[in-house]
């Protein structure tokens, strides 16, 4: 008698120390809300809002939370895209895109009680309860650019921007100065056309969305003899790969994801990409929410914690040199150790 009333006390006064503590942490994940926002390329641009998803969605099947999305019509929609997530009680904002910046800034100062995290972006000072998921792509932009400069037949490779951000020009800067590097060290003058990292000035079609201005850009930098490409304009960039497959002259780099998977159409024309792994920024970001290890600041994905890389060749891989290879190898080592300066 005394064991069963032992054994229902325990029960009693165990669900209630379990209740009290908040329950389980996978209870605690299940109730969990996230919501992106994203702007008006939409979560199907095949680029960093896409990817930006992606993380959402590992979170949900893996950790439990409950994820959705909004797409801001305009960007004065920006700020009530955030507005709507916080009436709904969400848990982690995440908005993506260095133009969404601002909005999320003022919003954070608003609701202090609230966590966010943004793509592409940090704030100096931090923001206590931001946290920015940001990424050194110039590191591997800068692997791209000595590899175009290795493989390019007519001395001249190219680049160009959808609009001139930090996000975007942080790509064209460490490709310039992959060029550069190889020149220096093949006594070699191949040209980076589109974009200047010393004057800060270059090639830009305005916009993150007109696949149109990536066809008459990538038309442009053909016209100028370059034979290799990295479009740095999201949604804008498969115009120039089209221009390329038509064409048959250059080769293109993609960025954010490897463009050999995403765009199988042009795998053919795709050298590598400039990957940044977003959806696992993002991941990590819903996760420490969700462990109660939520912080502000800064998260810097680089090539030693691989939060950026340079995708496979591929389909081109024999067109790569095996010594050009081993030099990539060589550059990757000096960039991580830090002998090797990918910015301006």
């Amino acid at each position: 008698m005394l064991k069963k009333v032992c054994i229902l006390l325990w029960l009693v006064f165990g669900a209630l120390a379990w209740i009290s503590c908040g329950g389980s942490d996978s209870d605690k994940a299940a109730k969990t809300k996230v919501g992106l926002a994203v702007d008006e390329a939409g979560i199907q641009d095949q680029t960093f809002n896409e990817v930006a998803w992606t993380g959402v969605q590992n979170a949900v099947s893996r950790l439990g939370v409950s994820g959705t999305y909004l797409v801001a019509g305009q960007p004065a929609d920006y700020a009530n895209e955030i507005e709507t997530f916080i009436k709904k009680g969400t848990d982690l904002i995440i908005t993506v895109g260095f133009n969404m910046g601002d909005a999320t800034a003022v919003e954070a100062g608003i609701h202090p009680e609230n966590k966010f995290a943004i793509v592409d972006q940090a704030y100096d000072p931090p923001l206590k309860n931001v946290l920015g998921l940001t990424f050194a792509a110039d590191q591997a932009a800068f692997l791209a650019g000595y590899l175009a400069a290795g493989i390019t037949r007519t001395g001249k490779v190219g680049t160009f921007g959808g609009m001139q951000l930090p996000s975007v020009t942080v790509f064209m800067d460490g490709f310039a100065l992959g060029v550069k590097l190889y020149n220096q060290r093949h006594h070699t003058s191949v040209q980076t056309i589109g974009w200047d990292p010393d004057t800060q000035t270059g090639l830009f079609t305005g916009d993150f969305v007109n696949v149109e201005g990536g066809r008459v850009m990538g038309r442009k930098l053909i016209d100028l003899g370059v034979d290799i490409i990295m479009p740095v304009a999201g949604a804008v960039g498969p115009g120039a790969a089209e221009v390329a497959l038509e064409t048959h002259r250059v080769y293109i780099v993609g960025v954010d994801l490897d463009w050999t998977l995403v765009f199988p159409e042009y795998a053919e024309i795709v050298l590598s990409s400039v990957l940044k792994d977003i959806d696992v920024a993002v991941y990590r970001a819903i996760e420490q929410v969700t462990t109660g290890a939520f912080v502000g600041g800064t998260y810097l994905g680089t090539l030693a914690n691989d939060g950026v890389d340079l995708a496979p060749f591929h389909q081109l891989d024999a067109l790569v040199p095996r010594d050009l290879k081993l030099e990539l190898d060589v550059v990757r080592a000096g960039i991580i150790a830090g002998t090797i300066k990918t910015r301006p």
